[in-house]
């Protein structure tokens, strides 16, 4: 089983190992923090993993844990820093607003995820690839094995879907609902 395993993580990294680390660079705001949580996020993954939980989604929650630790972290060192003379509130209310922001990138990012998954499969594929891999529709057709009109298509629907799904979520009015 360990070849399979390190085959399988082998292959994972290949495929999620650029959008893990895009997505975490956006909630950490560092390139080399997010490669190192990406990297420590798969050695726990890798570590923890058994045959019958999906390793991808094990991956993403456990970046997801390390990037929240790594905030956590860096909103509590300048209280650190000052020391026994440190004004609580004062440090405290200096990361409330980062952190408020934070959870609202977060609850913003899980409902795009949820509106993304209720894509019919290949529509998902060729969106993802295209808006958070910023693919050329000439690179998704060949990964995908169909036509760029089709490539096309599949994004065009994909925003139009996420979109509706968006506006309903937050209910706001549908303003092109007779246009498309």
């Amino acid at each position: 089983m360990s070849r399979e395993r390190s085959t399988t993580f082998s292959k994972l990294f290949l495929e999620r190992a650029a959008g893990l680390k895009y997505y975490i660079r956006r909630l950490v705001g560092s390139r080399d923090t997010a490669d190192e949580i990406v990297q420590e996020a798969f050695l726990r993954a890798y570590e923890h993993a058994d045959r019958d939980r999906p390793v991808g989604p094990l991956v993403y929650a456990i970046a997801r844990n390390l990037a929240v630790d790594h905030h956590r972290h860096e909103r509590l060192a300048p209280a650190d820093a000052l020391g026994e003379n440190a004004d609580p509130y004062v440090v405290s209310n200096a990361g409330h607003q980062s952190l408020e922001s934070w959870l609202l990138a977060e609850e913003q990012s899980a409902l795009l995820k949820r509106a993304v998954e209720l894509l019919p499969p290949q529509c998902r594929a060729a969106f993802t690839l295209r808006v958070f891999h910023c693919c050329s529709y000439k690179e998704i057709a060949v990964r995908l094995g169909i036509a760029e009109k089709t490539v096309e298509a599949h994004i065009s629907r994909g925003m139009r879907e996420t979109f509706r799904y968006l506006r309903q979520r937050y209910q706001l009015k549908d303003e092109g609902a007779n246009h498309g």
